[in-house]
């Protein structure tokens, strides 16, 4: 079999199509080493997920950072601690590191820009020179496996635009810090510490059919996060996130997609780490068949594993369209670390938005009407 994209979701798959048995070949356009833009928070859901393919230390040499700050889009604040604590660790670092554990686990790592598919009746044919019997797409928001499949990319409404740099982290005791945005919402900065002295810093906004620029963006990181010294900034880079609002098929016979090239970007938080790496290792497993059913195989997988999550993330999605919501969360996440600790599960892995949950969080939002 070949995997299209050796970032997080490609290396997964590979990882567990190996333990399943299968040959794998690994294909990326670049040699790692390599940078992707990101915001590089890596939750614990992820780590899980890595850890029952073989890789139990992804994240070794990070320190955690155990608060995460929220601002509203009004101003409301919750600073907690998480259950379980999250760490920053640059993509060039932690892909790397998914990438050699799949190549130690015996996968055929290949540098090649895969440009044509040629899905023929009892394999698929790459460029005119690999043939696989099966081919798992994990090539990112411009997925050419998703193109060979008729699927178009999402327009916008689903689809963010961010932009990513580091910079001096700010003083005080190392926390996550994610401030919303009124203007132009759904949009929020971040500033997530490394623990070298720097922080992955950015900003990102949904896509409504006007133009992006990048001096637009910058000048909202500055307007959220006046404490960034963007002037001492380096590494921006812009990139886009395909929301799982507007998801193609998982696959169809022999061709299966996965993490970003699935559409797997949490519309509620704009996190894709967990979805890769749980996708990913459906779609190696389900490959490992080496047969048409994969992509039949794989989307059941895929939809005991997540379906009821999608829908309650594209809920939350729906519901924080509206900002006095997310103040209204947030009051409750101040008040309750049972609705903290929920909204962490639902932006961040494959957590629920449970009654109990909504109902104090519909408590507070309303109360800050005045209703």
């Amino acid at each position: 079999m070949a995997v299209v994209g050796a970032g997080p979701a490609g290396a997964a798959a590979a990882l567990a199509a190996r333990r399943a048995g299968a040959e794998v070949v690994l294909l990326d356009a670049a040699t790692f080493p390599r940078d992707k833009a990101c915001g590089d928070g890596i939750a614990p859901y992820a780590l899980d997920v890595l850890d029952r393919l073989g890789v139990p230390s992804p994240v070794d040499g990070f320190a955690p950072v155990p608060v995460l700050r929220l601002v509203s889009p009004r101003g409301e604040v919750v600073a907690r601690r998480a259950d379980r604590p999250a760490y920053t660790v640059p993509r060039r670092v932690f892909d790397h590191r998914l990438v050699a554990a799949a190549v130690a686990a015996g996968a055929d790592l290949r540098r090649h820009r895969v440009r044509r598919v040629d899905v023929r009746n009892h394999h698929v044919v790459l460029d005119g020179v690999l043939a696989a019997r099966v081919v798992v797409g994990a090539d990112g928001a411009g997925s050419v496996i998703r193109r060979a499949l008729g699927a178009a990319a999402n327009p916008d409404g689903h689809l963010a635009l961010a932009i990513r740099g580091y910079a001096p982290a700010p003083p005080g005791l190392p926390e996550q810090r994610i401030v919303t945005s009124g203007r132009h919402w759904p949009a929020y900065a971040w500033s997530f510490p490394i623990g070298d002295g720097t922080a992955n810093v950015g900003y990102g906004e949904v896509l409504r059919g006007q133009p992006v620029t990048r001096a637009h963006l910058l000048d909202r990181l500055a307007a959220l996060l006046p404490g960034v010294d963007l002037d001492a900034g380096t590494g921006w880079r812009a990139h886009h996130l395909p929301l799982s609002t507007r998801r193609p098929p998982p696959g169809r016979g022999r061709v299966l997609l996965a993490g970003d090239a699935l559409s797997l970007v949490n519309p509620f938080t704009g996190e894709g780490i967990f979805y890769a790496v749980l996708s990913g290792s459906l779609a190696g497993a389900a490959a490992a068949r080496m047969d048409a059913t994969a992509a039949r195989a794989y989307t059941a997988a895929l939809r005991q594993a997540l379906s009821r999550h999608l829908r309650h993330s594209g809920l939350a999605a729906r519901l924080a369209q509206r900002p006095w919501v997310v103040d209204g969360a947030v009051r409750a996440a101040r008040a309750d670390q049972r609705v903290f600790d929920a909204m962490l599960a639902l932006g961040l892995g494959d957590g629920l938005l449970t009654p109990p949950t909504l109902l104090r969080i519909a408590r507070h939002a309303l109360a800050g009407r005045g209703v």
